[in-house]
């Protein structure tokens, strides 16, 4: 992974984060109606309209009163919408629909219409414009409104499908598909694959993990560019598991010093939960954790679990089809653990094969997806798929289904290519 390609990964970090986007709505306002001023005259020159602020007060305190009230609603339905999904699908859900960037900027510009308008109406109390700035503050405040009328269809348009199964499939599948794809792309994310083949030095540094949490990022570049050129370092846990406070982490060979040390340290980032970047299974769990749900007694609906099922064989079926990226830069001194074929196929099917067992249309479903995936030309995959098969008839024989059923299952053949 290139230091582009990092910078590009942490700033989707930020960039997906609500408070941000808001903080950033709201600098803007203020930066308006400070700036606004400085502008008088030249706008007045543009816009012959002369106006006082008798003209402009009423809309900036309809437009202060009425914004407070819809983002406080607006607030209200979004936390509704993600617990009503959390309920229906996952709580892991949750995170994703948090990250949607067009709630994110709808909200954004309903706050930061408020803070302008206050801000504005403060300014004036305060002796802070010139009357002569009317016209300017009244052009302005146009603009904020028709830019809340536009946020205001935008948001009536997503009400629709918000907090949904149908949008929490699409936001799971969007995801694992995108992470799926950067690892098609780029192969363990740039780093060479640490496979029980791989022998490390008996004499290596240990590095322990700092803190407890989740392993969430590697920075392999950055690994690879801190290491002397006779030093390897071997990462022992991959992105997705969880470290505790003095727990191994990474062993590195060859001799280095403490500020080398340091600097490979500050290459792993660890936080309180999984997310997507760097964690190839994550996706295909929130994706299961879906179906898992919908197969409850609880809940008892097999066509989500089905749905469910085509989107992970859509997700694989891309992943496998893609190709790397001719230009691929390995770093070969770094050893990361990444998942496998059948590690990524048992994350997204396992659970349903177990939990669906008994439903002979989800157990159909599982199976016609597994044979498919067995003809997608990836031996390791299509291994796994026979296996994960097998396994899958093993559970509805064991869950008591009919022997017709059992024998319509059995004609749908999972078989890899010897």
């Amino acid at each position: 992974m290139t230091r582009l390609k990092w910078f590009f990964v942490v700033f989707l970090r930020y960039y997906r984060n609500l408070g941000l986007r808001v903080a950033l709505y709201a600098t803007l306002a203020l930066a308006v109606a400070f700036i606004s001023p400085l502008a008088v005259a030249r706008v007045n020159d543009w816009i012959p309209l002369e106006l006082d602020f008798q003209s402009v007060m009423p809309v900036l305190t309809i437009l202060a009163s009425s914004m407070l009230a819809v983002s406080t609603f607006s607030l209200n339905i979004m936390v509704s919408a993600h617990r009503a999904a959390s309920a229906a699908t996952t709580p892991r859900v949750h995170r994703l629909l948090l990250e949607d960037t067009t709630t994110q900027s709808v909200l954004a510009t309903f706050i930061g219409a408020f803070v302008y308008s206050l801000t504005s109406i403060i300014l004036y109390r305060s002796n802070f414009y010139a009357e002569e700035a009317a016209s300017l503050i009244m052009g302005v405040t146009i603009l904020v409104a028709a830019l809340v009328v536009v946020s205001l269809l935008r948001w009536i348009d997503l009400l629709k499908d918000l907090g949904s199964v149908d949008e929490s499939i699409r936001l799971a599948r969007s995801r694992a598909a995108t992470v799926l794809e950067n690892f098609a792309r780029e192969p363990n994310f740039g780093a060479t694959p640490l496979t029980k083949s791989v022998v490390s030095p008996t004499t290596t540094r240990k590095l322990l993990a700092p803190t407890s949490g989740i392993l969430q990022l590697v920075d392999i570049d950055r690994l690879s560019r801190c290491l002397p050129s006779t030093a390897a370092v071997y990462v022992l846990t991959r992105p997705g598991r969880h470290l505790v406070e003095g727990e191994l982490l990474a062993e590195v060979a060859g001799a280095i010093d403490d500020s080398v040390a340091h600097e490979v340290s500050n290459a792993f980032v660890i936080g309180q939960h999984r997310t997507h970047e760097q964690d190839t299974e994550y996706g295909l769990i929130v994706l299961a954790e879906i179906a898992s749900r919908a197969l409850s007694p609880g809940i008892n609906d097999p066509g989500t679990a089905m749905q469910t099922v085509s989107a992970l064989k859509e997700v694989l079926w891309a992943y496998v089809r893609r190709a790397p990226d001719e230009q691929v830069t390995i770093a070969d001194r770094v050893f990361v653990q990444f998942p496998d074929e059948k590690e990524l196929l048992q994350a997204a099917f396992a659970a349903i094969a177990r939990d669906g067992a008994a439903i002979v249309e989800v157990a159909q479903a599982l199976r016609l997806a597994l044979s498919t995936l067995a003809d997608s030309g990836n031996a390791h995959l299509a291994t796994a798929a026979e296996e994960l098969a097998d396994l899958s008839l093993a559970y509805s024989k064991q869950a008591g289904l009919l022997e017709q059923e059992i024998e319509k299952l059995e004609s749908i053949r999972v078989v890899a290519e010897r």
